[in-house]
Order: C-alpha cells, then sequence, then structure tokens
C-alpha cells in the first residue's frame, strides 16, 4: 500500500515534457509530404496543422539530367536538403503522407524515389510517426482513354 503512493507520488512530480521513449526529449512534430511519381519526385515539409511550409525540395531541383529526377539516390539528396530545413525550424519528429499520381489515368504505386526519402530521413536523426498514403482513388467517374468496352474481333 506504500509502496503505491510512493510509486504514484513519484509519477506525479515528473516534468510533463519527459519522454521516455525518446530519451527525455521533447519531440517536434512535422509533416513530410511525399508526391512521387515516375517522373519526379517532390518533398514539402509543413507544421503538424499543414498550415505553414518549413522547406520543399526536389528532385528537378538537385539534378540537370531529366531522367534521373524520379532516382532514388537524388531523392536522396533532396531528403538531406529538407532535413536541414526542418531541423532550423526545430523539427524533430515527423509524419508522413505519401502520394502517387493514382486518380484514373495515373499508377497507384508510388515512384523509386519515395522510400529512399523514407529511410534518409530516419537515419538523419528524425523520429518517424504516422506513414500514411495519400494516392487519389477514383470512384467510378470519367471513362479511361482509349479503353475500349468488350472484345474485339
Amino acid at each position: 500500500m506504500e509502496r503505491n503512493r510512493q510509486e504514484n507520488e513519484r509519477r506525479e512530480f515528473r516534468p510533463r515534457e519527459y519522454r521516455p521513449d525518446t530519451g527525455g526529449k521533447v519531440l517536434r512534430w512535422g509533416v513530410a509530404h511525399i508526391y512521387a511519381s515516375y517522373n519526379n519526385t517532390i518533398i514539402h515539409i509543413t507544421d503538424i496543422t499543414g498550415s505553414e511550409t518549413l522547406g520543399i525540395a526536389s528532385g528537378g531541383m538537385m539534378t540537370k539530367v531529366h531522367r534521373l529526377e524520379s532516382s532514388p539516390t537524388v531523392a536522396m539528396s533532396a531528403a538531406k536538403k529538407i532535413a536541414e530545413a526542418a531541423r532550423d525550424n526545430g523539427i524533430n519528429a515527423l509524419h508522413i503522407k505519401i502520394k502517387a499520381p493514382g486518380g484514373h489515368e495515373g499508377p497507384h504505386n508510388p515512384g523509386p524515389g519515395a522510400q529512399a526519402i523514407i529511410r534518409t530521413l530516419s537515419r538523419d536523426g528524425f523520429k518517424i510517426g504516422v506513414i500514411e498514403d495519400c494516392t487519389p482513388v477514383p470512384h467510378d467517374g470519367c471513362r479511361k482513354k482509349h479503353f475500349r468496352r468488350g472484345r474485339r474481333v
């Protein structure tokens, strides 16, 4: 009985910002919006509400060769640039939202740069929270272009 009361008192006097899983470090969350197509990769970091932009980088900003804009190597260098901008603004933890082109025409799976970006951000010391797929999904709207119905004979 006495022991339980002592444990409860000990818990009450802990500082509010203490996080045992992060070694006592206070987490400041941001959101990394990743658009990964097969032609380019764009990273956009905002605050937790999504209203304030903290940094933007893309594969086209990192290379002059157009066919390399979506490659994992260029995506890694864009992620390093973004990590610097986020750290300057005090962000040390990120929720990630990945988006592929999607819709009723585009591919529904993200390009090759998306995985490289997540790996680079976690290696740079950011705590990764939720990884969410935000690819737009068609709900039987428009008919696909150049697709006949039925079998041609």
